[in-house]
Parts: C-alpha cells; structure tokens; sequence
C-alpha cells in the first residue's frame, strides 16, 4: 500500500505526549493521521490532520473512529477493547491486536501470562476487590511487605503502592488488583522491542532507570545501562521472549528488574512507545516512534543502536503548584551542549504531572549523567500561583 502523500489514513486512539511525538514521524513522511482523545486540550490535536474529541472507553465513539481509518494503532492501553475486536472482524488492521491488548491491559492476566509462558516475575496473588486481599492477610496466606497493584487503570505511579503495614491500605480502593512479592533489586532496566507485521524484530540497547522516591515516576532513563554486558544480554533475551509470547507488533517496552543476584525479573509491559525510550529521538539511529510507524506499517525496521550515550530527565509538575504552566530556567538548560527539551503542550500543571522532557547527549556517559543532574537540578515546572 502506498502510505505516502495519499489516501491512507492512520488512525491513533489517544492524544497525549506519545501521540504527539508519533506525529513527528508521520508528518516526516507526509503520512495522514486521524487522532481521537477525551481532551479538548490533548497535545497531539494539532499535529494530526482531523482530530476528534471523545472517550476511548465509549464503544460507539471508537468504533465510529476506527470506520473511517485504514489502520489504527493506540498511544493509551487503555481503550475499549469490544469495539477494536468488532472492527478487527470487519477487516480493520490494528496493530497492537485486540489479544495482546486484552493480556496486557490487566496486570492480573499479564502475571499469568507471564507464568503460563516460563517468563520469570516476582511471586504474585490475584484479588477481585481490596476486601478479598484484607481477608487473605486475616487468614495469614498474604504477608507484609508487598507492592499493591490496581489491575486496570493504572499509570504514571497511580495504582500502584508499597504495603508495609495495615496502614497502608486504608485509603485503597475497594477494585479488583494484585499483591506482588517485595523485589531486591539493584537496578530497574528496560528493553524496548520493535517487531513488525511480516514478523521483523529489533531491540533497542537496555536502559537503566532511576525513579522518584515519592512519585514513583522515573526520574532518569540511562541509556546504555551501566551494567554487566551478560546481564544486559540476557535482559534482551527474556524482553524478546515477552515479545514473542505476546505476538505483539509494534513497540513493546519491557520493563524489569535486575535482582541482587543478577537474575531478570520481568515487572510489566507497554505495548507502545514509551517513557524509556524518549532518550531515541536523539540519541539513536531510530527513534522509537519511527520504529513504531515503520513496525505497524511492515516497512524496513530502522537501525536501533545508540549514536551516543543518551540521559532523559522527565519534567514534572513541582510540589505546592497548580495552574497556567510556567518552565522556570529553561532559557539556562538550552544554553548547555547536547541538551534538547520537549514539551508536552499541557498548559496546566500540577504536581508530579507529566509535563515534559530533556535529552541529553554526549560522548562520555559520565559527563552525559553530570550534565543530567544539572539540568533535573536547573529547571522547574511550576506555575503563577502556589498552592
């Protein structure tokens, strides 16, 4: 099929900073693009050539969308799945399939799927409601400490929480989640995987990733990881063995963790571009919402390796600030080499919200991760009024 400069039209369910930086690349190769999001205010409206305001929930409203594209693909996991499988039977390509989405859009049945398949995880339970998990630590068969999970609707940090004592779970809510063994780790890695629809497979060079103690958001994504080159291999091999079990196409973020003892845990996955592959746009060969279009397109995959050693620092919304956005410094931070900001177009912050991110690139990774600190220690993202 002819993509470019024609009649094609690529369909993205969900306008955030994903979709707007996937719009780099089909505006690069002149690709047409039809988005749908819940929000009059979404940062990929006006990169798109339509944009349409609705909930990717709703099943009429995705259904309806996805009638007038000739592929659709997803920014957001969390979309209505009944609509995407009617319009799969009516002959709509949709890459990720509604199956991978189905075993990944809840954490229960992504844990399963990881020990149906002989993927290594940590230890986990299964609770329908959060008076279920409260019984099973009256009856002893659930011991503190243990990390909380929401099984549906969880992002950036939401859902999820570290269960040290009864206290903990007084202000959960009452939905269906899981209960996760307590890891010892030493690093939280992640593999980003790009296969296409003919079955082509590329993995992106491990990251490493530092998160935010309270936020639990991360704060630094470190490419190449500083870590053994065994445990770094085998980190690819297991991300390639998720993605093979899922049958995914596209991109594929494997997140996970590198225990005391040097084993790969696998945490979750993100079947899309994501946070750990920002670093991409400047610091590889391909980025990884090029890899994403070229995958769910079936076009050449595009080279993976890393140019230079590259820092993201994610931009959040500070402490005690809510309102019109306000990036303080950030005439400083572009003054330094190697820097390149993105911002995600939100005009309201608040805290610990997304708001945008930094590259940093260089040839020396240790100057890279010095010039990070700088940076992460330079800018805020605050607003006019404090709370």
């Amino acid at each position: 099929m002819n993509y470019f400069s024609s009649d094609f039209k690529l369909g993205i369910l969900g306008g955030g900073q994903l979709g707007k930086m996937l719009l780099a690349e089909t505006r690069k190769f002149d690709i047409q693009t039809f988005v749908l999001d819940p929000s009059p205010e979404a940062p990929a409206q006006f990169g798109c050539n339509q944009f349409f305001e609705g909930s990717l929930m709703h099943f009429e409203t995705v259904y309806r969308f996805g009638k007038m594209v000739d592929l659709l693909t997803i920014e957001i996991e969390n979309v209505n799945l009944e609509a995407l499988l009617k319009l799969e039977e009516e002959g709509l390509p949709i890459f990720p399939s509604p199956k991978t989405l189905h075993q990944i859009q809840n954490k229960g049945r992504q844990k399963d799927h990881y020990a149906d398949n002989d993927i290594p995880t940590s230890n986990f339970k299964r609770f329908v409601s959060l008076k279920s998990l409260l019984e099973s630590i009256k009856k002893d068969e659930l011991e503190f400490p243990f990390v909380w999970k929401c099984a549906q609707f969880g992002y950036d940090g939401t859902g999820v929480k570290i269960c040290r004592s009864a206290l903990d779970l007084v202000k959960l809510p009452d939905v269906e989640c899981i209960a996760e063994d307590m890891v010892p780790f030493k690093n939280e890695l992640a593999v980003i995987v790009a296969r296409s629809v003919s079955g082509e497979v590329k993995t992106y060079p491990v990251v490493e990733m530092e998160f935010h103690p309270e936020a639990n958001q991360v704060e630094y994504v470190i490419c190449p990881a500083r870590i053994d080159e065994k445990v770094a291999l085998k980190a690819q091999e297991i991300a390639l063995k998720v993605s093979e079990s899922f049958n995914h196409v596209g991109l594929l973020a494997v997140e996970l963790f590198q225990t005391e003892n040097d084993k790969i845990l696998v945490n979750e996955v993100a079947p899309r571009p994501h946070n750990s592959g920002h670093y991409s746009i400047e610091a590889s060969y391909t980025s990884q919402f090029e890899n994403h279009l070229r995958a769910i397109l079936d076009l050449p995959l595009g080279n993976t390796a890393s140019k230079v050693a590259g820092i993201m620092v994610n931009l959040v919304g500070e402490e005690g600030f809510s309102g019109q956005v306000i990036y303080e410094n950030i005439e400083k931070i572009m003054a330094i080499d190697g820097v390149t900001p993105h911002i995600y177009g939100k005009r309201e912050t608040r805290p610990f919200r997304k708001m945008g991110h930094v590259t940093i690139v260089n040839e020396d990774m240790v100057v890279a991760r010095r010039i990070a600190e700088e940076v992460k220690n330079s800018i805020r993202v605050i607003s006019g009024q404090s709370q």
